[in-house]
């Protein structure tokens, strides 16, 4: 302690002029918009090429994971267009849009910012309004399901409202059953690889790993992977139970995901805004 003491009265004036340069400093920026605004900009810069550096390391760490994820899902693709090739044209109707055009088209984005621990959680993506994202558009994992949508957009990121979030609500189906309800997550639970269906009736009898989807009534393609059951009935009372699913997307090494972009959505909003309010 006593050369603690000796070392702090040797040098007290190189402290003291930290300190008052430390507090000009301080005083200068919060009284001063111009200095106030670079200076945000220059800390928003230095976080932003932290993440990407973190993203970086975390994208080699995980690139073998990725790159069998990728495989599988060209490999799906593939399988998709030579199913499509070899249909029996008298057996068989492909139905297209007056254009010729698919109703949804999947544009792939890089994961540069995620977080899973809090109570509402958001994902920061590497496209915006450039590459033609808007708000509320669906987003998916590479092969393994509903990540969530988006939520704000600037001209080349974009935030995503995970599925890991107190207001996203997912119209979902049982594939074997055909029941459907609402799937929300954090609701006396709070494990990122769980979530819950509500309002299932009671009369659906369901089976551990039942496979779950997104219902028509959902915005993202009807038959969207979401998980399994990994608890078949949590009863609510006599009419309904709470159901609880696995779900197929693991959020805490989510690196890659494509946001989904539906040609009539627009089209489908005015329509539907037209009609009348019954409520």
């Amino acid at each position: 302690m006593r050369n603690l003491w000796i070392f702090i009265s040797r040098y007290n004036a190189f402290f003291f002029f930290i300190i008052f340069f430390s507090i000009g400093i301080f005083l200068t920026i919060k009284n001063n918009a111009y200095q106030r605004s670079v200076t945000v900009n220059s800390t928003n810069k230095v976080v932003g090429d932290v993440y990407n550096n973190l993203n970086v390391l975390k994208k080699y760490i995980n690139l073998g994971t990725v790159n069998d994820s990728l495989a599988a899902e060209n490999a799906k693709l593939k399988t998709a267009i030579l199913a499509m090739q070899n249909i029996d044209t008298a057996k068989d109707v492909l139905v297209k849009d007056t254009a010729g055009v698919p109703q949804y088209t999947y544009l792939s984005a890089r994961v540069i910012k995620n977080s899973i621990t809090n109570r509402n959680n958001f994902i920061t993506i590497n496209k915006g309004k450039a590459d033609g994202l808007a708000e509320g558009m669906p987003v998916i994992s590479p092969g393994r399901g509903v990540v969530g949508s988006i939520k704000d957009v600037s001209e080349h990121l974009a935030t995503i409202q995970s599925l890991l979030h107190k207001n996203t609500y997912i119209s979902v189906s049982v594939k074997n059953t055909k029941a459907f309800g609402s799937m929300v997550w954090g609701e006396n639970n709070f494990d990122y690889r769980k979530a819950q269906i509500k309002e299932i009736p009671n009369h659906f009898k369901l089976k551990l790993r039942d496979t779950i989807i997104t219902s028509i009534y959902s915005k993202y393609p009807l038959g969207t992977l979401v998980g399994v059951v990994s608890n078949p009935g949590i009863s609510q009372g006599e009419n309904f139970k709470t159901v609880e699913v696995t779900l197929f997307n693991d959020f805490s090494s989510l690196q890659y995901v494509y946001v989904i972009k539906n040609k009539f959505a627009k089209e489908q909003e005015e329509l539907e805004a037209k009609l009348p309010n019954e409520q």
